[in-house]
């Protein structure tokens, strides 16, 4: 009997795969059986192509800004020409830390054209065709800033509570045509993004007082996450975020 995990037969794109969460959830998905097309920075994903190789599956490199908003469309287009897209995951996502009274429009607005407006139009990109054929599975990568304001980082808690959002939102509108649109919400991971965080003694300390699971988060510990929401195992979860914390939210 095939796994309610096998992806084997599927087609999904994951954006900025090069490192980190990206990196870790497209070799999950490739595990289970997906091929993968990796939209990121030029240059930068050549590591994760060559690891999803190596486990046999197919995989396409394709750069893209998520910020340039017209390029997106037009990659988004040439993707679906040549391929059935089946799973979308939206991972690609940049961390600015200051001071609000100190932020500037150009720091926002670069926050959230990569972190909610790219995310948005993926979604829509990908999405429009999945809900055509009846059937798809989308996967955005939100966080514990979606449910909380965090420290010195207003523009990026202000993205990751509109993924939410945008989540749901399009969980109602899809879920009817047979698309599955949820999201997961790291805990504090050891990533270039909480590397500030990890730094600092006092900060550290006091985030690993918090979590039953007594460590930093590891990027592989997302990937099993990433793999159910993509799955058939996931076909009745619907306008979900998926919170992988090691407990913080529970304390």
């Amino acid at each position: 009997m095939k796994s309610p995990f096998d992806l084997h037969g599927r087609c999904a794109v994951v954006t900025g795969a090069g490192r980190g969460l990206g990196q870790a959830i497209a070799l999950g998905l490739a595990r289970a059986g997906a091929d993968l097309v990796l939209l990121g920075r030029p240059g930068a994903q050549k590591s994760t192509e060559g690891q999803v190789a190596d486990l046999g599956r197919e995989v396409e490199v394709v750069d893209l800004d998520v910020s340039d908003h017209e390029a997106l469309e037009r990659v988004a287009a040439e993707v679906n020409s040549n391929r059935q897209v089946d799973i979308l995951v939206n991972n690609a996502g940049i961390i600015e830390r200051e001071d609000s009274v100190d932020v500037s429009r150009q720091s926002w607005n670069r926050v959230l054209d990569i972190n909610l407006n790219g995310l948005f139009f993926l979604c829509q990109a990908f999405g429009g065709p999945m809900a055509e054929r009846g059937h798809g599975k989308i996967v955005n990568v939100a966080s514990l800033l979606s449910f909380q304001g965090g420290l010195r980082v207003a523009s990026y808690a202000a993205a990751k509570h509109g993924v939410a959002g945008v989540t749901k939102a399009l969980a109602n509108e899809w879920g009817p045509r047979g698309v599955q649109v949820n999201a997961i919400a790291p805990g504090y991971i050891a990533t270039d993004n909480t590397t500030a965080l990890r730094a600092d003694p006092d900060r550290s300390r006091s985030i690993l007082e918090r979590i039953p699971a007594g460590r930093w988060g590891d990027a592989s510990d997302v990937a099993g996450s990433a793999v159910f929401l993509s799955s058939a195992a996931a076909d009745y979860v619907n306008g979900h975020v998926l919170v992988v914390d090691g407990g913080w939210m529970a304390r």
